[in-house]
């Protein structure tokens, strides 16, 4: 026997109307989701990207935003990427402009819907080109003070990418903190000329390391593996490498991409976003960037001396001068 099913009218219209009003927010949660767009010269693992393309990750599994990237994307053709993006609906597109300043800026007037969060070491453009920079002058202040008070030979080597602000401005806080603690030391600094190129970076490091440096600074790939290689320690930059340098890492300044990534897609949202400079959300005091310290290495003193004055850096009592001159070396 078959049972025959009754649908009373109010029940077929409330059904119809409850499928309606989740098809409507369906609709809406679809037209909320963010769609952001970053461009990488580099691999999304390289330290500066890494941070950034980390943030986004996170606030993608979030569901806050709809991430989609390109990596190793080379400058001659950064600009074409750019536009592709800029068609696809992205309301939100980060990046980084050092090597293509012009062409960055000149995509952004041409879709002044849309917001752009670009690495720059110039200033931003109204009404949409915001700009940012990774400012972990502090973290990099206290490291080198890790640094000063821990060499043997008053010899520090140091290799970075290209001497840029963002680089420079690391590397003279970094010699700055060393110096606070030590004046006798040293240091040799050399630059690559490139963003990611761990071979040249570790024959660089080597030839420190052969003229007396007992510690590197790691701006680059490839230092700590020469550190490592020769049983000296090194000072990381931006991530924590420790995992994979156990006894070789003494110190790193990091750089936290959560509260600038954060920040930015939360304007976006509220319809806020503006031409200014995130990169302010770097400091310590808004917790994007930190000091982590091997503290069996570096020794209680000096880690002593580096917190108390990361408390001074937080509560304003002491100001890491921002240096974006070239650096030289002093050995």
């Amino acid at each position: 026997m078959t049972e025959k099913i009754t649908i009373g009218r109010r029940t077929l219209i409330a059904g119809l109307a409850l499928g309606t009003a989740l098809a409507l927010s369906g609709a809406a949660w679809a037209q909320d989701m963010l769609k952001v767009a970053a461009i990488w010269t580099v691999p999304v693992e390289q330290q500066w990207a890494s941070r950034l393309h980390n943030a986004l990750v996170a606030a993608q599994e979030r569901g806050e935003i709809e991430y989609v990237f390109s990596e190793n994307i080379t400058n001659t053709d950064y600009e074409r990427v750019m536009r592709e993006y800029a068609e696809q609906g992205v309301k939100l597109m980060v990046g980084e402009a050092f090597g293509v300043e012009q062409p960055a800026r000149t995509v952004a007037a041409d879709y002044p819907e849309i917001a752009f969060l670009m690495g720059s070491s110039l200033p931003p453009v109204e009404p949409n080109f915001a700009t940012f920079d990774n400012f972990i002058h502090e973290p990099s202040y206290l490291s080198g003070m890790i640094a000063g008070a821990k060499t043997e030979t008053n010899q520090i080597g140091m290799v970075g990418g290209y001497a840029i602000p963002e680089v420079n401005r690391l590397m003279n806080a970094f010699m700055a903190g060393a110096q606070a603690v030590n004046p006798d030391v040293k240091f040799s600094v050399s630059f690559i000329n490139s963003w990611y190129d761990p071979p040249k970076a570790k024959e660089a490091a080597f030839a420190m390391v052969d003229a007396g440096a007992d510690i590197l600074y790691a701006e680059r790939f490839g230092v700590s593996d020469a550190a490592k290689e020769r049983g000296i320690l090194a000072i990381g930059n931006v991530i924590d490498t420790s995992a994979d340098y156990p006894g070789t890492i003494l110190a790193s300044a990091l750089w936290h991409g959560e509260p600038m990534i954060d920040k930015a897609i939360a304007d976006v949202k509220a319809g806020t976003f503006t031409a200014s400079d995130y990169g302010i959300y770097a400091f310590m005091k808004h917790g994007g960037s930190s000091l982590v310290v091997d503290e069996a290495l570096a020794g209680a003193e000096a880690v002593a001396a580096a917190k108390a004055k990361e408390e001074e850096i937080k509560s304003g009592a002491f100001t890491v001068e921002i240096d974006d001159s070239e650096p030289s070396s002093t050995m």
